[in-house]
């Protein structure tokens, strides 16, 4: 009786559709994500929780759940937190790196996503331009400019030499911080400014005047009006950048290359590459994205909060 009253009801303001017609159009991406993703992490479980073949040295996945041997989890959670903890230096890094390039990010895109929302009017579509470009180019070729930009014959340490601001070419890629950190703002940078730019640009200007006309200067405008509204833009570009920042390797390899400078995706990298650390290498994986969870976690929450403020 329902159904048939949903249909007259249909009927007479339009098609009516069964209930599991919109849904429907999420079936190619629910089968995209299953083949792509969770077959996938399934196999690092098995990976994780499996053994190592002992002439090859490689790793040999257990599908059976039952059968997983948890020693290998044990041992690397060890290796992170316990007294022999030589691999929590490259995670408290990781961290320190990850935080100190977001920030970066963040105060260099900032400015640059507000301008080009509110002031670059006929130029908008150049600039944007302009800041998509980078992903014209692969990371790998950006990131070997910089090698010949700091090598010690390079363009900086010419320059730097030049002006007699040091007295002999700096050695930026014999392992130090401050390289690895500036060739991640430049590498993600972009990730940054174009999410900025779209939560700036979706502000109703009419709230800015409404400020303006109640007496607020443009320094409290900004920090009472725009800055709270672009809060959520803030947080995507600040999870958009972080999160393969954490499992970036590649930077480190090219820019420094030292231990002293190894971050989670180096330790995973090595692992993979090296006989016998397979499964080290599948529960670093595993780790790391419980690590990457979490601001996820709190992203969602946030966006569906600050939905639900906005609709009530």
């Amino acid at each position: 009786m329902l159904r048939t009253a949903r249909r007259r009801r249909a009927k007479d303001g339009g098609v009516w559709y069964p209930r599991w017609f919109w849904p429907s159009f999420a079936a190619p991406g629910a089968v995209w994500l299953l083949v792509l993703f969770a077959v996938p992490f399934y196999v690092v479980l098995s990976v994780a929780f499996g053994t190592v073949d002992p002439i090859f040295r490689n790793p040999v996945p257990v599908w059976n759940p039952i059968q997983w041997y948890p020693g290998t989890f044990r041992d690397v959670l060890g290796q992170i937190f316990g007294t022999n903890a030589f691999l929590g230096p490259p995670f408290l890094r990781t961290f320190l790196y990850v935080a100190m390039a977001s920030a970066i990010c963040l105060l260099i895109a900032y400015p640059v996503a507000y301008y080009v929302a509110r002031y670059a009017g006929r130029r908008r579509g150049m600039l944007l331009v302009l800041l998509i470009a980078p992903f014209w180019i692969s990371y790998m070729m950006r990131m070997l400019a910089w090698v010949n930009l700091l090598g010690n014959d390079g363009l900086v340490n010419r320059s730097l030499t030049s002006l007699h601001l040091v007295g002999h070419p700096v050695a930026w890629l014999s392992g130090r911080p401050i390289t690895v950190v500036l060739g991640l703002v430049y590498g993600y940078i972009p990730y940054m400014i174009l999410p900025l730019f779209a939560g700036l640009d979706r502000i109703d200007t009419n709230l800015l005047e409404a400020a303006r006309d109640l007496g607020a200067n443009r320094a409290r405008t900004f920090a009472r009006v725009t800055l709270p509204l672009s809060k959520q833009a803030i947080l995507a570009g600040m999870v958009i950048v972080a999160l393969p920042m954490f499992g970036d390797y590649f930077t480190n390899d090219l820019l420094s290359g030292s231990p002293k400078t190894s971050m989670i995706g180096n330790l995973i990298d090595d692992s993979v590459g090296t006989p016998g650390q397979g499964t080290n290498a599948a529960v670093l994986v595993l780790i790391l994205t419980v690590i990457l969870i979490i601001p996820m976690l709190y992203y969602v929450s946030s966006t569906g909060r600050a939905t639900r403020e906005r609709s009530g």
